[in-house]
């Protein structure tokens, strides 16, 4: 298997925080208020780095699905997964990393999802654009793993 690589852009997440940032940036030049507006613009720009995308990796015995420059990842052993499903996940359980009725969630925009079963019963969920390509790549993997 040659592996897996998907990144999906979080385009909300890229819209909104660039657009508190510009409106902060703004409120900084026209009112000279810097402590004011340092703190929210320095918290804003951080979500922007951390939560822009989500890049999903299958390969090397691992799944990997991280956040952003790579600061806040979810790696989950190959030989740890039972079995998985595409799933879709109801508008309410959001986005971002969340805890829902069916396990922790990694998700930055749609509602298409992998949930992993574990072999310890656990569930996770992560997002994706690619539903069919992660699905693709999660077979070939554990089909790889398991022939070993």
């Amino acid at each position: 298997m040659r592996g897996y690589n998907h990144t999906q852009v979080g385009y909300i997440h890229v819209i909104s925080y660039s657009a508190v940032i510009l409106f902060l940036g703004c409120l900084n030049i026209f009112t000279g208020f810097v402590l004011f507006t340092l703190i929210p613009l320095t918290v804003m720009l951080i979500l922007l780095v951390l939560f822009s995308s989500l890049t999903v990796r299958v390969g090397g015995g691992v799944i990997t699905a991280k956040f952003g420059v790579g600061f806040i990842r979810k790696r989950i052993q190959l030989s740890d997964v039972e079995t998985y499903a595409k799933v879709r996940n109801p508008w309410y359980y959001g986005l971002g990393i969340r805890y829902t009725p069916r396990g922790w969630l990694y998700s930055i925009f749609g509602l298409s999802a992998i949930e992993l079963l574990m072999k310890n019963g656990k569930t996770c969920r992560i997002g994706t654009d690619d539903l069919e390509g992660f699905a693709k790549a999660l077979h070939e993997a554990l089909n790889e793993a398991a022939s070993r």
